[in-house]
């Protein structure tokens, strides 16, 4: 069971708002999908971004956002715009 902080792109501010949400091993991230816990986390922090949901999506793949493909970016930007 990996800590929420060990995973790319997760800091102390971010597991914090995943643990309040519910969310507290890498295997429910995993399981909750990064569009599902970036929704969970504006439901408590309104002042989150489009860079929080791609670092999420990037911390299920592994990998740093900066390295997601154009096609997701573009797929999570879609997402991110029905919430505005």
């Amino acid at each position: 069971m990996t800590e929420l902080s060990a995973l790319p792109n997760i800091g102390k501010t971010v597991e914090q708002q995943l643990n309040q949400v519910g969310i507290k091993t890498s295997r429910q991230l995993n399981e909750v999908g990064s569009k599902k816990a970036w929704s969970k986390i504006k439901g408590i922090d309104d002042s989150a971004c489009l860079n929080k949901l791609y670092a999420l999506e990037g911390a299920i793949q592994g990998i740093r956002w900066h390295n997601l493909s154009e096609d997701i970016k573009v797929e999570l930007k879609e997402f991110y715009k029905s919430f505005k």
